[in-house]
């Protein structure tokens, strides 16, 4: 992983701000390994720039449940088969070219564990599309095509001793025993965070927090 350049929040929101005054539309992707903390720098980018931007998180393309059942998944969620890559490189090319009426994404809900379409309204004013997820920067189709879609790409790095005891408490606060709590951080999610690390060197920026937010 190239070496992260290590910077406040508000240097990022600064530069957010820039990129949304920067055109008519610009679509900014966050990434980084499970437990970064993508979500929250994500949702402080959108409340920085005001009713100007809108959240589209990639999990709102988790595949639905029953369906990760039948494929045999359902014990590794959040792997890169478990999303609708497809549907998600659709929505943001309907982002990216603006279109005269409002785009409608879907919002992963995790009291259901589920995702819920057509929650997150994109009206044609919005100037700044920020969207978060693991894998935007990912070389094979189709997530590959993100990067031509995506004008600026951050990738969130964080210490993995702290990364990955924000994940056992986050299993933790989801319902699962410390048991299993472990053994899916530990697990699951560390095969994932070793696929996400490797595409670092795409992004436009690699940066660690210099006082990361609380998991």
């Amino acid at each position: 992983m190239p070496d992260a350049q290590v910077l406040p929040v508000d240097a990022l929101l600064e530069r957010a701000r820039a990129l949304a005054d920067a055109g008519p539309r610009q679509l900014l992707g966050i990434t980084g390994a499970p437990g970064a903390g993508k979500s929250t720098l994500a949702a402080q980018v959108v409340e920085a720039v005001g009713p100007a931007a809108r959240l589209v998180p990639m999990d709102g393309f988790h595949l639905a449940q029953a369906e990760l059942l039948r494929l045999g998944r359902s014990d590794r969620k959040g792997a890169i088969d478990t999303f609708d890559a497809n549907g998600y490189v659709s929505l943001l090319r309907r982002l990216r070219r603006k279109e005269p009426t409002s785009v409608w994404a879907p919002e992963f809900r995790r009291d259901l564990e589920e995702p819920i379409a057509g929650a997150i309204e994109v009206p044609p004013e919005v100037r700044l599309v920020v969207t978060e997820g693991n894998y935007l920067m990912i070389p094979d189709w189709p997530w590959d095509e993100l990067r031509a879609l995506l004008h600026e790409v951050w990738f969130l790095d964080l210490d993995a001793d702290l990364r990955r005891h924000r994940l056992v408490a986050r299993h933790l606060a989801h319902g699962r025993s410390e048991q299993d709590a472990r053994a899916w951080a530990l697990g699951s999610d560390e095969t994932n965070a070793a696929v996400v690390a490797g595409t670092a060197g795409r992004a436009d920026l690699v940066v660690r927090l210099a006082e990361p937010p609380p998991g």
